[in-house]
């Protein structure tokens, strides 16, 4: 663009400072700036990083999301680009981690005021289970058969050589595409499509009467998604709308095993799973808001939608031995509306005091039609009673009121009501009702120290707990749902930060939950947690600035069991605590062609489980992990528009869990599993690379 100055006054200034100095330093055009100039001038800038990187070892825990999970060389490659033209024409791109399986391309560009396309493309790696063995041939694929020697009727009978490692895991692939148009002064029109492809493994798990094992699941998934709205603007009011529509495709219906273990009764040789069906949701979307005057401010909010499924039904089961009924229907046929509205106020009626109100409603009804269907357990006999799928909707009031003030220059206020009524289809209860205040300071002693907190108290009930009848079999009728319970819970939360002099600040916070379901007499009776954290930066040199942070949160609750379906003859006490605390460092050398940069963390977690029943009271094994990770990185500038970068990362784990721990595939026998071990490594990333800026 253009920038404003005179261009005749622009030359002068440049003939007189190369006369002055006798050459093109600082007088170069290419480094003249206008600080003060509305538009950016035309050009093309940009920067291009190539290098190579170095994984030292093999971990599917460490990969996960960073595509490092493979010891070798990788390619670092990336860049950006950026162009401005003088009559509004820009384009922006940028590419990240090109060599690896996280890579990202973003582009947009357009004309300014005019109109804007939009394009992005993404990698997600997801990587599990370190050491997965399975006899299965075919791990992945939709049928899965046995090697020689399989079936048997223990684990312990399987033969070594008959398992093979398998990767478990999958990419999700995201392509972006979107516009926005610009039409007259008042209308902007946007689109927005994405689709998000899932392609790879996952684990999942089907048993036989009193046999398991677990199975590595094909994924092979699509979701498209589309967004498009027009938004008017006018003086005192803006109305928008839209639709958006997601629909979700799986290329894999079912996923069919043989049988590893010797069939307890005849025909029971394999088994099949559904795997997640096709599925739709539509929606149509309006909002706006009106400012009859200054001070007020009206909006609302209204959308209207529909969720469906209808993918065929398998097979109830694959034993022909077996007699079992037609099915009611060659599908679920599944429907659900959906309704979101809301109402909204915002009012000033003093300047230090802003007042907001409230009212949504949401509305969720399955018009799924409820049918009898006839039960087939574990592909073993048909069960003589039939089971039900019980379609169930609910609806949500939810009011709110609150008021923010300032008052004095050193206070900053505000308080609040909640109300959330909600009713029930198919559930426990018909109805539950939850009232929230809370309130909010801030106060500024001085202009070191300021500090604020937020104190909330929230009470549940419902109208009356009942046992399901259309459970089969009747759930034990002391048992309470902890979303459907009634509940105390109390909040708080403390903040304090100093200013001190030479740049440094130092904060500190606490915040505290704790619920109380006083009326269960089997479930969650109780839970809270607390987190507590501080940090530091500050410059401890010139050019050498320094944070340090520390944090930790605990999680602990209570529940009440019953080995009867009756009153409650056991506890079981859960503790989960963990702790960050992390160090960092930036420092500036050589006048400033140097830059270091260096960051420690470490993590440590915890989980307990106490379980107390009279004289068999026992404790979990202690499950922990702990994370140690250092990076490093330097970039040095060889020349004006050259630098040298260097990174060195170093994260260590080291976690032990009695779920995983010496759990082999043949350890239990009736259950074949993949033998996932507990993550611990020691990686070290090495990475150098050029960056060229033009």
């Amino acid at each position: 663009m253009r920038p404003s100055c005179p261009s005749s006054l622009l030359w002068t200034l440049g003939v007189l400072v190369i006369t002055a100095s006798g050459a093109a330093r600082a007088g170069d055009p290419s480094e003249w700036t206008c600080e003060s100039c509305p538009f950016e001038k035309a050009e093309t800038t940009g920067s291009v990083d190539v290098g190579l990187g170095g994984v030292s070892d093999d971990s599917q825990k460490f990969g996960d999301y960073t595509g490092l999970q493979k010891e070798g060389v990788y390619t670092a490659l990336g860049g950006d680009a950026r162009y401005r033209s003088d009559n509004g024409y820009y384009a922006d791109a940028t590419a990240t981690n090109l060599g690896l399986d996280t890579r990202s391309i973003s582009a947009a560009g357009g004309k300014e005021g005019s109109y804007e396309a939009r394009f992005g493309y993404s990698e997600i790696p997801r990587h599990f289970a370190d050491g997965a063995r399975t006899p299965f041939l075919g791990p992945g694929n939709t049928t899965q058969g046995l090697p020689a020697g399989l079936p048997v009727s223990s684990t312990a009978n399987i033969p070594a050589d008959a398992f093979e490692p398998v990767d478990i895991g999958y990419k999700r692939s995201r392509i972006d595409l979107g516009g926005t148009l610009y039409t007259g002064d008042a209308w902007t029109h946007k689109l927005s499509v994405r689709r998000d492809i899932r392609d790879g493994t996952r684990l999942t798990s089907g048993s036989f009467y009193s046999s398991a094992e677990q199975l590595v699941a094909p994924v092979d998934q699509t979701t498209d998604q589309v967004e498009i709205s027009s938004t008017y603007r006018a003086e005192k009011w803006d109305m928008t709308f839209g639709y958006y529509g997601s629909i979700f495709h799986n290329e894999d219906a079912s996923l069919t095993w043989a049988n590893p273990f010797t069939p307890v009764v005849t025909g029971a040789t394999a088994g099949q799973l559904a795997l997640p069906p096709d599925n739709q949701f539509h929606q149509l979307l309006a909002n706006g808001s009106y400012r009859p005057q200054s001070n007020l401010r009206i909006s609302a909010d209204v959308a209207v939608g529909r969720m469906t499924q209808d993918d065929s039904y398998l097979a109830p089961t694959l034993n022909s031995s077996l007699a079992v009924p037609a099915l009611p229907a060659s599908s679920l046929d599944g429907k659900v509306d959906t309704f979101n509205g809301s109402l909204r106020l915002a009012y000033t009626p003093l300047e230090a005091l802003r007042i907001n109100a409230s009212y949504a409603h949401n509305d969720h009804d399955n018009r799924t039609e409820s049918l009898a269907y006839p039960s087939v357990a574990t592909d073993m006999f048909v069960s003589p009673t039939s089971r039900s799928n019980q379609p169930y909707s609910f609806k949500q009031d939810l009011y709110k009121l609150n008021a923010d003030y300032r008052g004095p220059s050193w206070l900053k206020s505000s308080g609040g009501f909640d109300a959330d009524d909600r009713s029930y289809t198919r559930q426990a209860v018909g109805e539950t009702r939850e009232y929230t205040a809370w309130f909010r300071a801030g106060v500024k002693a001085n202009e070191y120290l300021s500090f604020s907190a937020r104190l909330a108290h929230a009470s549940r009930d419902n109208d009356g707990y009942s046992v399901p009848s259309w459970v089969s079999p009747t759930e034990n009728p002391f048992m309470r749902n902890y979303n459907l319970a009634d509940r105390k819970r109390d909040t708080g939360s403390v903040m304090v930060e100093v200013s001190m002099p030479e740049g440094w600040t130092v904060g500190a916070h606490l915040d505290m939950s704790n619920d109380s379901y006083s009326d269960s007499a089997v479930g969650l009776t109780n839970g809270r947690s607390r987190s507590v954290g501080a940090d530091v930066s500050g410059a401890i040199a010139e050019n050498t600035r320094v944070r340090l942070f520390l944090e930790t949160e605990g999680v602990h609750s209570n529940q009440a069991g019953s080995s009867t379906a009756s009153v409650a003859d056991w506890t079981a006490e859960t503790e989960d605590w963990v702790m960050l605390t992390g160090i960092g460092v930036t420092h500036l050398a050589l006048d400033g062609k140097l830059e270091l940069r260096a960051d420690y963390t470490y993590t440590n977690s915890e989980n307990n489980v106490t379980v107390t029943q009279g004289a068999f009271d026992s404790d979990f094994p202690q499950a922990k992990a702990t994370v140690q990770t250092f990076k490093l990185h330097a970039s040095y500038q060889l020349q004006k528009n050259l630098w040298l970068n260097g990174d060195y990362w170093y994260e260590a784990y080291r976690s032990s869990d009695w779920r995983y721990d010496g759990v082999t595939p043949t350890t239990v026998p009736n259950f074949l599993s993949v033998g996932e071990e507990t993550p611990n490594y020691s990686i070290n990333v090495v990475a150098v690379s050029i960056r060229y800026r033009f």
